[in-house]
C-alpha cells in the first residue's frame, strides 16, 4: 500500500494520531480490496475525504464500470472520513450503505468525494458523489458507519 503516502492529512489529524505511532497513510488507505482495485486516497480529514479509482480492471460483462466498484470506493472514502472523525479511540464499523447509479463509464478514472453529512458520538453518515473525468456525476452513495470504542493496543504491532 506504499502509494498511500501522498495522502493530504490536515495538521490537526497529524496531532491527535501523532502519540498512537501507526502509519497514518497504511492506516486510511484502501486496504487490501481497495488496493487490487487501484483505489486511491488522495486526502483525508473527517469532514471530506477525496479519492479516485480506475475504470479498467473495475467493470462488469458489458464493459461498464461494475456497481459494486462504485460501492468499495464510496465504502472505502465514507469509513475512512468516519475513522478520523472518531479519531484514535474508536473504530469505524459501516451498518448502512445505499448507491444510486446515474450512468455508465466505460473508461478513465472515476473520483469520489465523501463529505460528512453527520458526526456524532456514536455514527457518522458520509454523502459520497462519485464522477467521471467530465465532472458528469456516476454514482451518489450515502455511507453510515457506527463508532466503537477500541482498545489502544489495537493499532500496535
Amino acid at each position: 500500500m506504499g502509494e498511500q503516502s501522498t495522502i493530504k492529512f490536515p495538521q490537526e489529524v497529524l496531532d491527535q494520531w501523532s502519540d498512537v505511532g501507526v502509519d497514518l497513510p497504511s492506516l486510511f488507505s484502501a486496504g487490501h480490496l481497495g488496493e487490487r482495485m487501484s483505489v486511491r486516497v488522495i486526502e483525508a480529514a473527517p469532514d471530506r475525504v477525496v479519492g479516485t479509482m480506475p475504470v479498467e480492471g473495475n467493470t462488469q460483462p458489458y464493459g461498464l464500470l461494475h456497481g459494486g466498484a462504485s460501492a468499495v470506493l464510496a465504502e472505502t472514502l465514507g469509513s475512512v472520513g468516519s475513522m478520523l472523525h472518531g479519531g484514535p479511540t474508536k473504530a469505524a464499523v459501516g451498518v448502512d450503505l445505499n448507491c444510486t447509479h446515474h450512468r455508465g463509464v466505460r473508461s478513465g478514472l472515476v473520483t469520489g468525494v465523501a463529505t460528512a453529512v453527520h458526526r456524532g458520538r456514536s455514527t457518522a453518515t458520509y454523502e459520497i458523489v462519485i464522477t467521471d473525468e467530465q465532472d458528469k456525476r456516476v454514482c451518489t452513495a450515502r455511507l453510515t458507519c457506527l463508532l466503537r470504542d477500541v482498545d489502544q493496543d489495537l493499532y500496535r504491532s
